[in-house]
């Protein structure tokens, strides 16, 4: 069954279409070096929560949106040796300096599918 790298990212609303360039030129690295699929989502109806949310999580400021996304991966093993490859191509180190968000407030995580319908 696949293995999915899922992100929750804060991204000013100012930054949308820079994100989006750099998420989209992101997406064919990854799928270069082994994803199934990359998705990126711009948060349109996130609550905010009186425990929890999304928007707490990354510590959503007013002039930000939440960015849900995932990468879809053939295995854990793949997704192993495609991550590694991906953080060190060129092409993604280049801008790693230049992020459209705050990097320290991101949440990721590699998940196991257990449901795939």
């Amino acid at each position: 069954m696949s293995y999915i790298d899922g992100f929750v990212i804060a991204v000013p609303q100012a930054n949308r279409e820079r994100y989006r360039e750099v998420a989209q030129q992101a997406a064919a690295v990854f799928k270069e070096h082994g994803a199934l699929q990359v998705v990126e989502c711009w948060g349109d109806d996130v609550p905010e929560g009186k425990v929890t949310s999304f928007t707490m999580a990354v510590q959503r400021k007013d002039d930000e949106a939440v960015v849900f996304a995932w990468i879809r991966w053939p295995s854990r093993a793949q997704r192993d040796a495609g991550m590694k490859a991906a953080m060190e191509d060129p092409r993604l180190k280049a801008g790693m300096d230049t992020m459209p968000f705050d990097a320290q407030r991101m949440i990721f995580g590699g998940f196991e599918v257990i449901v795939d319908e």
